[in-house]
């Protein structure tokens, strides 16, 4: 009798593990799913920025509230539809928005390109499955010899966690987000003072019917003392947490 048991346990486990498979396999997640584009959407977030000052020898924090609308759909420099999406930024609640930045989102087939600061970033790529990598920089220029972001060079952008919820405040919870790692690099020793070094961090999560939800950049180098100067760092980085959307 026991053996008759653990077999149609067995085979219960199998049917509901085919069902599953075959769910997945007939309704894939699409990029629409967690960058939903549509005029008037907003997205506010709380952003950290990472500045170093007095001459790169002090790091600092600078927080602001951001305000991210799709304004009106447009079309890209190759034809194709995109979204304008303004950018809105304050130091706090008790000030008014004022714009700052514009950006583009383009969604084809299977991918979702956002142009920020003259740069085209594929964001997210087609499959979304644990696993799945994509060179997201592809379209920037890190390679020529007046490129400045050559630090952005041959980013593995990975799905490393799918549907999983996420708490970003008390109040801010989230059911269900996808994450892409993006860069975890450390070039050099940091803590040796004398030599070069550099640190490149990039990671988002977007939420299923919301859009971004969290990004973390960061960009750091440090150059070592020379005679008659001593060592400093430049970079920058930001945190990019939302706190509200509609």
């Amino acid at each position: 009798m026991k053996r008759i048991f653990y077999l149609m346990a067995l085979m219960a486990l199998v049917f509901f593990a085919a069902c599953k498979k075959s769910s997945d396999t007939l309704n894939p997640p699409k990029i629409s799913d967690y960058f939903p584009l549509q005029v008037g959407k907003y997205i506010t977030y709380k952003l950290d920025s990472a500045l170093f000052i007095n001459f790169g020898t002090k790091d600092t924090i600078v927080s602001y509230e951001v305000k991210q609308v799709v304004d009106a759909l447009i079309t890209d420099g190759l034809g194709r539809p995109a979204y304008r999406i303004i950018r809105y930024i304050r130091k706090n609640s008790l000030q008014p928005w004022v714009p700052d930045n514009t950006f583009m989102a383009v969604a084809t087939d299977n991918t979702l390109e956002f142009v920020e600061n003259n740069m085209r970033f594929v964001k997210l790529k087609e499959v979304i499955r644990e696993g799945f990598s994509w060179k997201g920089n592809t379209f920037i220029d890190t390679y020529s010899i007046n490129s400045n972001v050559k630090y952005l060079d041959d980013w593995d952008y990975t799905y490393d966690s799918l549907n999983l919820p996420a708490r970003l405040s008390p109040t801010v919870n989230i059911d269900s987000t996808i994450k892409i790692g993006q860069r975890d690099e450390t070039i050099g020793n940091p803590n040796d003072i004398n030599s070069y070094s550099e640190r490149n961090i990039g990671a988002e999560k977007y939420a299923k019917g919301i859009g971004l939800i969290y990004r973390t950049f960061y960009h750091r180098e440090y150059q070592p003392p020379t005679p008659g100067s001593g060592g400093y760092k430049q970079g920058y980085g930001i945190t990019l947490t939302m706190i509200d959307h509609n």
